[in-house]
């Protein structure tokens, strides 16, 4: 058996070698990660720090080095998850340069693949269940994801108007009408979704109809056609 000082050297060699110097770095993702779940799980809540440090695999000291308190940790929650994903979709939007509607497939489509069918959407249904007895985390949630994804969506349409792709319209109200078949879509899959025996419409097949129904709402007028030359209306 190694004497002492072995020991404590062969300690301290461990401690030094990368994979505990990785291993501290990924722990917020990781008390982040079981956060969500046990977040959309059980709601805000009922959700304890003691069983988000247990399912991350830290001491419950170790989660309060990063998150003082479980609004601290709700918020890291969406500033790291769903964040990242609407300023990567402002991103590519920013770049685009085809036509509004086909921003507006991509938009239908990136917010369902990348937020709508995971766990993430999950959130939606803790925020508008708990949001009357916990105002700040709704607070954050309508600063940080709804307002800019209301943002993203008004520019398309916006540009789809100027560019006479689109009829004129109240913008904003066109943002709720394309957002809430969504969303609500979102929390159901996270909740009546289980009880269902039977399902006889996919969520993809209910998200192309709604974005087929938009498009065709939006769309402009064509032109009247041109009288023939020489004939009086």
């Amino acid at each position: 058996m190694p004497g002492g000082s072995a020991i404590l050297s062969l300690t301290l060699s461990t401690m030094n070698h990368p994979r505990w110097v990785r291993r501290k770095e990924a722990r917020p993702a990781e008390i982040i990660s079981a956060a969500l779940d046990l977040f959309v799980d059980k709601g805000f809540a009922a959700t304890r720090l003691d069983e988000v440090a247990e399912r991350a695999g830290v001491s419950k000291g170790t989660l309060y080095l990063y998150f003082p308190s479980k609004d601290a940790l709700f918020k890291a929650v969406v500033s790291e998850t769903i964040v990242p994903l609407l300023r990567h979709f402002e991103q590519r939007l920013s770049a685009s340069t085809g036509k509004a509607s086909d921003q507006l497939r991509m938009f239908f489509a990136e917010w369902w693949s990348e937020f709508g069918c995971t766990r993430m959407s999950g959130i939606c249904k803790v925020v508008i269940a708990e949001s009357g007895n916990f105002p700040e985390i709704a607070r954050f949630f309508q600063h940080e994801v709804i307002d800019l994804n209301h943002r993203l969506l008004s520019r398309i349409i916006e540009s789809g108007i100027q560019q006479g792709e689109f009829r004129p319209m109240d913008v904003d109200a066109a943002c709720h009408l394309v957002m809430a078949p969504l969303v609500i879509q979102a929390i159901w899959q996270h909740s009546l979704a289980a009880c269902q025996d039977l399902v006889s419409l996919t969520d993809e097949a209910l998200i192309r109809s709604h974005q087929d129904n938009m498009l065709r709402a939006f769309r402009a007028d064509p032109p009247a056609p041109a009288a023939p030359s020489g004939m009086n209306i």
